[in-house]
């Protein structure tokens, strides 16, 4: 037998290396459904469980720090999907911007629920920012959550200042 012939024949005769993604893809078919027991089982993170169940079709629906954009958590989602990013401080600057501008378009219409998306994406492009140790980035992201934090506490200070007023 010639050694191209045998090592067919010994690859044939081992078993195929099975993938976490096929695993966690035959583990839910079978009836295994909760991503957390899913992610315990073959070792993965939750986030890429997720990532798989929904790629292949299979779970909609899951949402945390590192879910893409592309699938809609909300109707607000559309507004902010494949336009964020932080590869460098310019895209961190561009993407505030559009979340700014998204936040100030709800804050007119009086949508609360857009708004609190609007700082949701931010908080979330900070973290990711920071975790993958682009502080830079990340520090712009958070500048923005802190004036608009600040804002909230010059309102609620105003609408204090206005009942004691009322009431006097």
């Amino acid at each position: 037998m010639s050694s191209s012939k045998a090592s067919r024949a010994a690859d044939d005769g081992r078993a195929r290396r099975v993938s976490k993604k096929d695993q966690i893809i035959s583990l839910y078919t079978s009836g295994i459904g909760e991503v957390e027991d899913l992610a315990m089982i073959t070792g993965a993170r939750p986030s890429y469980v997720a990532s798989v169940l929904q790629e292949s079709g299979l779970m909609t629906g899951y949402f945390d720090l590192y879910t893409t954009s592309a699938h809609p958590m909300n109707v607000y989602s559309k507004f902010f999907a494949r336009r964020l990013g932080f590869k460098d401080e310019e895209t961190a600057r561009a993407s505030v911007e559009v979340i700014d501008r998204l936040y100030r378009q709800f804050e007119l219409a009086r949508d609360r629920a857009g708004q609190h998306h609007a700082l949701v994406m931010a908080l979330t492009m900070f973290d990711r920012a920071r975790w993958t140790n682009k502080m830079g980035e990340a520090d712009i992201f958070r500048q923005w959550l802190l004036a608009r934090l600040n804002e909230a506490v010059s309102q609620e200070a105003e609408t204090s200042e206005e009942t004691s007023e009322a009431e006097t």
